[in-house]
Formats: structure tokens, C-alpha cells, sequence
């Protein structure tokens, strides 16, 4: 709840007048029964036609005034409510974009997609409610007893016994509610989890022919979370068969008891017909103040996982340049494993754990480069995670430019690097902006990239060439095509480190020398990191680091390691021969 109340302080005048609105068309709507009282029992009897005319004239404007200042509330409270969950999902996007690799990998991928779609809509609509049916259901519910309390005290004393277990029923029933909405929640989660697997691998799903196994797997996790909010829904549920039922009873209370009462000449009868109404009123006030709780219940737990993210430290903490580090780029005794924040060195201890990477060590100067090469889940991704500080390490330190990285802000970090990760994104829009990346780079530079990463061929014989829209992910072009077009977008800025992580898997040998090549020859002041499978890609590098089991197990150039290093040996002539 505090995430509701400190989005609401941004437009606090605009919700106040919001809420002055709807408490004006509400006061006004509680006179509306009144007047008809006061026509039936005192204009209607005296005959004067002028007058009823007059009071009726009365009540039509009261109606209209009531309808529009409603409406007009309603409408400004939606605006108000649009705006904050606009500034919900900003700051959570925001907040997300920027998470260490350990906290974001602490929530989950599938957890913050649902807290900003469905958790981010329970505050927006909680938001509304509060300026309109937190205004109104409360004054319907007190002014209609203040009114009858005026009309007749005796017959109102039947409602007003009653309010009190109404109240505490739904009290009692909604301190249930925040909790079970929180599950809700979390297998909305799962279920969300499990629907962006599917979508991401559905060739893959349809290759191996697991569609009916990943259907019963989705319908599990979505019978869990409909079970659970059947079940949240069904404790929430209760107040209003019971309170329905207890205004049900005082309202045939006060007819009868307002009929004996009328008969001994105690009250007029139009006191009754405006008992009704006000009844009406109370009525739809507590069932108002029910829904409120339903909506605040989900609102509350949802605006708590919101809360979560926004109050996380980003994780990116700055230290104080001691200046006493020397090297472009180096690797100082640097071991590390994920999720490495819920661990301690006891898990660690006698193999139960296994680092992903293990006391790794190099250094590169400016120009230089680096090629990794080693099995599948060895430590070469995680090398460069860490290098751009996606992941801070447990032991060592990662020096660039003689400083260590933890002193760096991250825009200033993150514009030394040009990458290539696997599996990277491509988006849909125009082959030029997908080099260009809203970097604002020359279109001479963009022509320049897409020439050194062998992309200007294809691209030239596409329709519309530079402009061509690419499909989402890709879809439209081929795996090389993507993948040059990646390396366009990672050489299009000139960067002083350039890292390319298995980026020429899709490549035919000759394009990956080629692509290379204009590396090598026009961008030669860049330190390149390339992570490969092929040693062919990586044999004419400064330095090799060969990896297995998150260590590394060779070092050096390819003429040192064939006499040094028997995998990288092994994998040398398996390839070639």
C-alpha cells in the first residue's frame, strides 16, 4: 500500500478534485429521496400545482447535476488512475532494465513480466476505486443513515444494529484476502513462466512432437493458479450473500414496522418511500465498501511485489578509484558462481558446489585479442558477464583502463563495449535502425559496419535494402544473415573493446575468415574477445584461453598451446582432420 499512496502524492491536487467531485454528485444524489419525500407528504397533499411543478423542476436538476458531476468524476479519477500505473510500469521497467544479473535472476524473468502487466492493473484499478467508490459507497452508506436518522430515528435504529456486523465481517474476511491474492499471484507467475517457454521454443515443442505433454504441463500449472483464485475469490465472496441478506431482513423490517407506524399516525407514508430508497443507498454502500476490500485485497498484494523491485538495490555499487591498477583489461584471480548472493563458502566446500568460474587469470592490452574456446557450460559466457559487469565476482578483481570496473559508472562502462551475445535480439524494425540501435551513428559508419561483417551482400539484394523491416526475433532473415547483422551493430560504433560470443556459428568457413579479416584490417585499435567453437576462428588470435569445468586449462598462442595443451590439441585435429 505504501507504492499506492506514494504514486498518488505526484497528482494529489488532480485526485483531490476528483474526490471533491464525486463527494458533491454523491450529496447531491442523497438529497434526491428527500425531495421526493417532502413532495409526497407535504407539496402533492396541499394542491398547489405551481409547487409541485417547482419541486419537481427541483428533483429533475438534482438528478441531471447528480449524473453529470458522477460522470465527470469518473472520468477524471480514470485519467488520474491511467497516468499512476503509467508511472508504475515506467519506474519497474526502469528498475528492471537495470538489476544486477544476481537480482534479476532473484525474481525471475516470467515474476516481473506479470508484476508489470497484471500487478501494475490491480493498482491502477485500486487507484480509481479510491477516488470514486471509496468516495461514494462510504457516503452512501453513512449519509443514508444520517438521513433516515433525520427522517425517522426509531425506524433507522433497525439499520444501524445491523452495521456493525456488517462492518466487521468484511474486515475480518478481507485480512483473509491479502494473502490468498499473493498466491494467486505467484502461480500466475508459473503460469506465465511456462507460456513464454512454449512461445520462445514452439519449433523446437513441434520437432520433438511434446505438444501434448507441454499442453498437460501448462494445464497443471493453470488449474493451480485458477484453484487458487477460486479459492481467494470464494473467501472474498462471502460478505455479500450475508450482508445482501441482513439488508434484505432490515428492509422488511422497515416496511413493516413503518406500516404500523404510519397506521398510528407516527410517521407519513413517504417516509417510507424514501426509507426504501435510502435503503437502496445503504445497501449498495456496504456492497461498495465489499467490492472496495476485494479490489484493495488484490491491490495490496500486488502493490507489495511491485514494492519488492522498486525498493531492490540494483546491485551496481561504486567503490573509490585507488588508482594503483595497471592494464587495459585484466583478470585477477577471478572466481565466481551464480546466485552466488544465497551462498556461502560452506557450499563450496568438499564439491558440493561447483564455481562457474575458478581462480581465472589474464591480461590484454589495447589493441590486442583474446580468443575463448572450450566446451558447452565452461565458463566462457560467464568471463564476459563479468567483464561488462553484468555479475560482480566473489573473489579477484576485473581491471579495464587501469581502474577496476566496480568504479565505473554503467553508461561510462557499458560505451567501451560493442557485443555480440549468443542467441542476441533482433528487433522488429529496419535493418538500418537494428544496426543503428538509437545511437544516432552516421549513415556512412552504419555502411562501413554492414561492409566488415560481410552484411552489405544480403542487405543490398533485399527490397528496400537499409530500410527493410526485419521481423521479430528475426524471424524473416536466416541464422547468418542475423548473426552479420549483429556484428554490423557491434562494429557500427567504433568500440574500444569488441566482444563477439560464438557469432559466426552460422557462418561458412570463407565468410568467417572474411568478416575477420576486416576485423583485423579496420578495427584494429578495438581489444577483441571472441568466443568460438571453431579453433579456426580463433587460431590467429593474440592469446588463446582454452576452458573446461570453469578453470582454465591453457593459455597462450596456437603454436604454444598444440605443445602445452592436449584438449585444445585434441579439438585442433578433430576439426581439421
Amino acid at each position: 500500500m505504501k507504492l499506492i499512496l506514494r504514486t498518488m502524492g505526484k497528482y494529489k491536487w488532480a485526485i483531490v478534485l476528483a474526490i471533491f467531485i464525486k463527494l458533491l454528485g454523491t450529496m447531491t444524489e442523497l438529497t434526491l429521496p428527500y425531495i421526493l419525500e417532502y413532495m409526497i407528504d407535504h407539496v402533492v397533499p396541499a394542491g398547489n400545482m405551481r409547487d409541485v411543478v417547482l419541486w419537481g423542476l427541483l428533483m429533475f436538476v438534482a438528478a441531471v447535476l447528480c449524473r453529470q458531476l458522477n460522470v465527470t468524476a469518473n472520468r477524471k479519477a480514470i485519467n488520474n488512475a491511467h497516468k499512476m500505473s503509467f508511472d508504475v510500469r515506467q519506474a519497474l521497467f526502469k528498475k528492471t532494465a537495470n538489476l544486477s544479473g544476481d537480482k534479476f535472476d532473484s525474481f525471475g524473468l516470467p515474476s516481473l513480466i506479470s508484476r508489470m502487466t497484471s500487478d501494475s492493473y490491480n493498482v491502477q484499478a485500486a487507484v480509481a476505486q479510491v477516488q470514486t467508490l471509496c468516495v461514494r459507497a462510504p457516503m452512501m452508506l453513512f449519509g443514508g443513515v444520517i438521513m433516515t436518522l433525520m427522517m425517522d430515528w426509531a425506524l433507522a435504529m433497525i439499520l444501524i444494529v445491523m452495521l456493525p456486523f456488517l462492518i466487521f465481517v468484511v474486515l475480518f474476511v478481507s485480512s483473509k484476502g491479502i494473502p490468498l491474492y499473493t498466491g494467486v499471484q505467484a502461480k500466475l507467475d508459473s503460469v506465465v513462466r511456462i507460456m513464454r517457454e512454449n512461445i520462445t521454443g514452439i519449433r523446437v515443442v513441434k520437432a520433438l512432437s511434446k505438444g501434448k505433454f507441454e499442453k498437460k504441463r501448462f494445464a497443471k500449472a493453470n488449474d493451480e493458479m485458477a484453484r487458487s483464485d477460486m479459492r481467494a475469490g470464494t473467501i472474498m465472496a462471502i460478505p455479500g450473500p450475508f450482508m445482501q441478506l441482513c439488508l434484505n431482513i432490515g428492509l422488511t423490517l422497515v416496511v413493516i414496522f413503518g406500516a404500523i407506524r404510519v397506521n398510528r399516525g407516527q410517521m407519513q407514508p413517504g417516509v417510507i418511500l424514501a426509507f426504501l430508497t435510502y435503503f437502496n443507498m445503504i445497501s449498495m454502500g456496504v456492497m461498495g465498501l465489499n467490492r472496495i476490500f476485494m479490489s484493495m485485497s488484490k491491490a495490496s498484494a500486488s502493490a507489495d511485489r511491485i514494492d519488492k523491485v522498486l525498493s531492490t538495490e540494483d546491485g551496481w555499487d561504486i567503490i573509490e578509484d585507488t588508482g594503483n591498477n595497471r592494464g587495459h583489461i585484466k583478470f585477477e584471480n577471478v572466481s565466481f558462481s551464480y546466485g552466488s548472493e544465497s551462498k556461502t563458502d560452506a557450499d563450496f566446500a568438499g564439491g558440493k558446489r561447483e564455481r562457474a568460474l575458478e581462480n581465472i587469470s589474464f591480461s590484454l592490452n589495447k589493441g590486442e585479442s583474446l580468443g575463448i574456446i572450450g566446451p558447452t557450460g565452461c565458463g566462457k559466457t560467464t568471463v564476459i558477464n563479468l567483464l561488462m559487469r553484468f555479475y560482480d565476482p566473489e573473489q579477484g578483481s576485473i581491471i579495464i583502463d587501469g581502474r577496476d570496473v566496480k568504479t565505473y559508472e554503467k553508461d561510462e562502462l557499458r560505451r567501451k563495449f560493442g557485443v555480440v551475445f549468443q542467441n542476441d535480439m533482433v528487433f522488429n524494425d529496419s535493418i538500418k535502425n537494428n544496426i543503428d540501435f538509437g545511437r544516432d551513428i552516421p549513415q556512412e559508419k552504419l555502411d562501413a559496419a554492414a561492409t566488415d561483417a560481410v552484411a552489405s551482400e544480403y542487405i543490398d539484394s533485399l527490397e528496400g535494402k537499409m530500410e527493410y523491416m526485419a521481423a521479430i526475433k528475426g524471424a524473416n532473415l536466416s541464422g547468418g544473415q542475423k548473426q552479420r547483422l549483429l556484428v554490423a551493430r557491434a562494429l557500427a560504433a567504433d568500440p574500444e573493446i569488441l566482444i563477439l560470443d560464438d557469432s559466426s556459428s552460422a557462418l561458412d568457413y570463407k565468410t568467417d575468415a572474411t568478416m575477420r579479416n576486416a576485423i583485423k584490417k579496420n578495427h584494429k585499435d578495438s581489444t577483441l574477445i571472441m568466443i568460438a567453437q571453431r579453433v579456426s576462428s580463433i587460431m590467429g588470435m593474440d592469446h588463446i584461453m582454452v576452458m573446461d569445468n570453469g578453470a582454465c586449462i591453457g593459455y597462450g598462442t596456437h603454436e604454444e598451446l598444440m605443445e602445452t595443451c592436449p584438449a585444445y590439441k585434441e579439438t585442433f585435429e578433430m576439426q581439421t582432420t
